[in-house]
């Protein structure tokens, strides 16, 4: 009886390590790849994405990383994977006026799911109350990047640059904090 127990808890411990072994394994490439296509998607705009006029509502959302870096790896994995929603979430957004292919878009899509996917696979638990807190206010950043940047421009091409931008910055931050 003691080996059937000792087997289970070694099976699950040995799937559950399996398991973020995709950390170790997939990460970094499906990183490299998603940042990659956004520099594809870099527009030529003869404007700066300095240039456009955002409010303090849109400020990059530093202390939330900073609070995650922080965190057990489990939350911080469980941060990543929301971050990665977001940015599939304000990518399915209006397009029409974004001077980048379809196409890339549609790929760069694909890879934040499986990176989202196999990020939430290795957090397993489940977010405390504390944590949603800081989960709540990045996806109020994300919404005030729609609405102030997107929408406020009418999903133009130097909006949607300003927002590529934007997600680069956040694809770093995730590697770094994922990496921790």
């Amino acid at each position: 009886m003691l080996n059937k127990i000792l087997l289970v808890c070694l099976l699950f411990s040995a799937g559950s390590s399996l398991t973020c072994k995709w950390m170790d394994r997939d990460f970094k490439q499906y990183s490299e790849s998603a940042l990659a296509l956004l520099k594809t998607m870099k527009t030529n705009s003869t404007n700066s994405i300095d240039d456009i006029e955002v409010d303090d509502a849109v400020a990059f959302p530093n202390e939330l990383y900073k609070h995650a870096s922080k965190e057990s790896r489990e939350e911080r994995l469980s941060f990543v994977a929301h971050v990665l929603d977001e940015i599939y979430a304000l990518f399915e957004e209006n397009q029409t006026r974004a001077s980048w292919p379809e196409n890339t878009v549609d790929d760069f899509l694909d890879i934040i799911s499986q990176q989202a996917n196999g990020v939430r696979r290795c957090a397993g638990k489940q977010t405390t109350n504390h944590h949603k807190k800081n989960h709540r206010k990045m996806s109020l950043y994300f919404k005030r990047l729609s609405r102030h940047v997107l929408e406020h421009m009418d999903y133009s091409a130097d909006a949607w640059e300003f927002v590529r931008e934007e997600v680069r910055i956040h694809l770093h931050k995730v590697h770094l904090l994922a990496s921790s």
